[in-house]
């Protein structure tokens, strides 16, 4: 589809896109970021598109793809801060006290043990960590999905060793 035509043909749908966002996000920012990305995607995969189909159809299917992969994304983070917030408050319970001062050691090595890992293995860990998949980790890098696989197993590996003197999550 010619690149003029095709933004001119999907952009007639910018407010029932508007509307239709609006009615998921209830909040008119994110609503226009949803299509606005709703839009990019498009334009990227324009190619794909084929000439005869419903482009409104196209659209909303963008549009809805769009929004569910955010959702997911934050609810996985919302998870993850959960789980946190739940370690954390088990860290801090009294029958836990005697251990605060250890579980702060600890984490403190997880930490460094994390910064010391190979930029590419500790980005691809800390990015499965907080819930992305791997095919999601593969498409931001832009990398085959196997490297993704390999760069996660070997930053576990590393984790692992450095990490041996822990188990169960207090010290030996």
């Amino acid at each position: 589809m010619e690149t003029l035509n095709f933004n001119c043909d999907i952009y007639q749908y910018r407010q029932p896109l508007f509307e239709r966002a609006l009615a998921y996000t209830r909040d008119e920012d994110d609503a226009a970021d949803l299509v606005q990305d709703t839009f990019m995607k498009a334009f990227r995969f324009s190619a794909k598109f084929e000439m005869g189909s419903n482009v409104r159809a196209w659209l909303f299917t963008i549009l809805k793809n769009t929004f569910l992969n955010h959702y997911y994304k934050l609810k996985r983070k919302n998870e993850m801060i959960q789980q946190e917030e739940d370690l954390t408050s088990l860290q801090l319970a009294p029958s836990a006290s005697s251990n605060a001062g250890t579980a702060k050691f600890m984490m403190e090595d997880i930490q460094k043990s994390l910064n010391a890992l190979p930029e590419d293995c500790r980005f691809c860990f800390c990015r499965y960590f907080e819930g992305y998949k791997y095919h999601e980790i593969a498409a931001e890098l832009d990398i085959p999905l196997g490297t993704v696989k390999t760069k996660i197993h070997v930053a576990r590996g590393l984790l692992k060793k450095m990490l041996k003197n822990y188990k169960s999550g207090m010290a030996a």
